[in-house]
């Protein structure tokens, strides 16, 4: 039989027991929370690593060659002019096979218009990215703030799509602390035990810019010495599961990351980059593109640069090494071949696209690194995203940001064709006048300018205009040059695709390639480990250990700071 109901006299009691416990609760959970949204401080200034003091200068000129005009290689001038003793003369120069500085940080013009740059690859960096961040303030570059939100009227909403569903939403016109009690309301404690696992691995990376592990030789030594190794050597599943992560957080939040930053999933990256993944706190971009950074850095290093230029070979004779590059003229499709001899030889990109020829050969050339195919896709329009394309029945609340993560496993949906969705912003199109036809008499129309989104999608594999179209809500709104009887205009009315070999595969492994490159004839004469300050130095390696804008600069400087 059941107990009789409580009398109104017992029920009161125990209602405001609950409130207290309920009142309780909520005092921890906001303590908790301000840890996890204010979770660490600003990056100390970055301290110079000043060179040994010189009794005697140098009476020749160094002459360094640096391949690549990315972060690295702008990083290494930048950081050899700093490092030098004032009286060492130093001359360099960087040869550049785009016609660009910066990589695969590089910006496309929506609309062709050059007031409206737009990020294509790598799109921003964050306040713990100490080199970014340094050099952003030391040449007084503009910032954007993500905290910021964007030209848009309508709050900006980040949803995780499975293929089936939103498993996850959060408005930032809700209250912060409310956000983070839903994480902690569907999720439990895994929230911060992320936070703290990424703050203990994030912060023992971060010694590596300082002695005594800055400069470094063997990029596998010191991550042992960091027990980093420990993180690189366990895929971001295991590591997870190490460290008492639910497999629900995993998959929904922290998949979500790994895929839009790295495109790949938790049993696929290892656990370092995964917690990299979550080292979100304080992202910024420059007004304009990132790029602006690495061309302020190789302005500051006096260095002469080549664009449009691709090296050819490297011949080694007599301790000095002769580069033989040739350099294209776009406007008259006409090369010219360079040849200059060097001390030290900088290899600021992966090997494998550089096709150059060294003589003698490499010893040990490093393997080939596996780089994951991107696509991506910059178009505007003036429809918003469709909330019947992922299974809503209304706009309110529909997500302007889509992360995606793995469909369930008794999901007809094997793969979602895309990774993630961006709304950057919006932008106000071109105007467009059309001349009427040679016999007519009527007036040139013109279509008047009309404020469009600009989208992004990061996808692996190309995807077609109908898809693409099939994202948007055609039927929301028309354009203010559309008429009753057509279906608004246009659904994409500016499109720019690039392919990026964006960033390595990056398996659990607990060895990175070596910094310096020796030629046969040195391992055979032992010299290959030698301790001089010349040979051929490489900075890639670091990016099957963390493949970033940052890292890339990290090595830079510290190659810079090993060779002067």
């Amino acid at each position: 039989m059941a107990p009789p109901p409580l009398s109104p006299l017992v029920r009161a009691p125990e209602r405001a027991s609950t409130r207290r416990r309920q009142l309780l609760l909520g005092v921890l959970a906001l303590i908790a929370l301000t840890w996890f949204l204010y979770p660490s401080r600003s990056p100390e200034p970055q301290i110079l690593h000043e060179a040994p003091y010189l009794q005697s200068c140098p009476k020749e000129t160094r002459h360094i060659a640096i391949i690549g005009a990315g972060s690295a290689g702008a990083s290494a001038a930048y950081y050899i002019n700093r490092f030098r003793q004032p009286c060492h003369r130093v001359d360099i120069t960087i040869y550049e096979r785009n016609h660009y500085v910066g990589g695969r940080s590089t910006t496309v013009n929506v609309y062709d218009d050059p007031d409206e740059p737009a990020e294509l690859g790598a799109s921003i960096f964050v306040k713990v990215n100490q080199n970014l961040v340094n050099a952003a303030e030391r040449f007084n570059l503009p910032v954007n703030s993500m905290r910021k939100t964007s030209k848009r009227d309508e709050p900006e909403v980040l949803g995780v799509w499975d293929g089936q569903e939103f498993v996850f939403t959060q408005s930032d016109a809700s209250n912060q602390y409310w956000n983070i009690a839903k994480l902690l309301w569907k999720y439990g404690m895994s929230p911060l035990r992320t936070q703290r696992l990424m703050k203990k691995t994030v912060g023992s990376f971060l010694k590596m810019y300082d002695g005594p592990y800055f400069p470094f030789k063997s990029l596998t030594q010191t991550a042992f010495d960091l027990d980093l190794l420990s993180a690189t050597a366990a895929t971001g599943q295991d590591f997870l599961q190490a460290n008492y992560i639910s497999e629900m957080f995993g998959h929904d939040i922290i998949q979500a990351s790994t895929r839009v930053n790295y495109a790949q999933n938790l049993p696929q990256i290892h656990g370092l980059e995964t917690m990299v993944c979550m080292a979100i706190e304080g992202g910024m971009s420059i007004k304009g593109g990132n790029w602006q950074i690495f061309d302020n850095m190789i302005q500051d290093s006096g260095a002469t640069l080549f664009l449009n230029t691709s090296v050819a070979s490297i011949t080694k004779d007599a301790g000095k090494y002769t580069v033989k590059a040739t350099t294209l003229d776009p406007a008259h499709d006409i090369g010219a071949t360079i040849e200059s001899t060097y001390d030290t030889i900088i290899l600021a990109s992966p090997l494998q696209f550089t096709n150059i020829t060294f003589s003698p050969p490499l010893a040990s050339p490093p393997p080939p690194i596996p780089y994951v195919s991107l696509h991506v896709n910059l178009f505007t329009s003036p429809f918003p995203l469709s909330p019947s394309a992922f299974n809503l029945h209304s706009s309110t609340g529909m997500p302007t940001t889509i992360l995606t993560t793995t469909p369930p496993p008794d999901s007809e949906i094997k793969e979602i064709p895309f990774n993630s969705i961006s709304t950057l912003r919006t932008v106000l199109s071109p105007m467009e006048c059309f001349s009427p036809e040679e016999d007519s008499d009527d007036e040139p129309q013109c279509k008047m300018p009309q404020r469009e989104y600009l989208y992004k999608i990061f996808s692996p594999r190309p995807l077609n205009i109908s898809y693409i179209e099939s994202l948007l809500d055609t039927k929301a709104v028309k354009s203010s040059s559309a008429s009753d009887d057509d279906d608004g205009g246009k659904a994409i009315t500016w499109m720019y695709e690039k392919r990026w070999d964006s960033y390595p595969y990056l398996p659990a492994r607990s060895t990175f390639d070596e910094l310096r490159m020796a030629f046969q004839e040195e391992e055979e004469d032992g010299k290959g480990d030698g301790e001089e300050e010349g040979g051929i130095w490489y900075t890639s390696g670091i990016e099957e250990f963390i493949s970033s804008m940052e890292t890339s600069s990290l090595m830079g400087m510290n190659v810079a700071r090993l060779v002067v």
